[in-house]
């Protein structure tokens, strides 16, 4: 990233239901923006991987180690100043306030969809541990951020970087 001035945020956290695009369009702006890339599932201890795969929702118990690793990534990024990018689906208000601390340098970055799509999706992926099963239950407790950006994970996600870039009013 070419400029940033101190009214951005340093800390992107790109949040939605599983099969949203989070990984795809967070990737795809790091790469364009030059943004630090963190993948927030590879930071779940192995029993919430366990317990995902066999299609058991997570608790908040289960997820406080995991918010607790990912908010010790933000930490180190907001010290150095670094430009960074995390996925997390971050569903509940609670989450989103234990991973920013109302940090006005972290923003969310919230990717929607119908579930009749984000469903497809799932069925159609590979290589992910989380069962598509867990859709319904994810959609069921999500709280929709006042504070975030939102995006359409209908729109190709080069167009979603495109204008998340613009409405940040970064120059890269």
């Amino acid at each position: 990233m070419k400029s940033q001035t101190s009214n951005r945020p340093t800390v992107l956290i790109f949040m939605g239901v599983a099969g949203s695009g989070k990984t795809t369009v967070a990737k795809l702006f790091a790469e364009k923006t030059g943004a630090i890339f963190y993948e927030g599932d590879d930071f779940h201890p192995p029993e919430n991987v366990a317990k995902m795969s066999a299609g058991i929702p997570l608790t908040d118990a289960d997820r406080k180690k995991w918010l607790q690793s990912l908010r010790k990534i933000i930490i180190a990024s907001l010290a150095k100043k670094e430009f960074s990018v995390l996925t997390c689906s971050a569903l509940k208000a609670k989450y989103r306030e234990a991973l920013a601390k109302k940090n006005p340098h972290v923003k969310f970055v919230h990717l929607t969809g119908s579930r009749t799509l984000i469903a497809e999706r799932l069925k159609k992926r590979r290589g992910h541990f989380l069962s598509p099963a867990l859709l319904a239950s994810q959609f069921a407790i999500l709280e929709s951020p006042p504070d975030a950006l939102f995006f359409s994970c209908a729109m190709a996600p080069k167009i979603i970087v495109a204008e998340l870039i613009q409405a940040l009013e970064l120059v890269v």
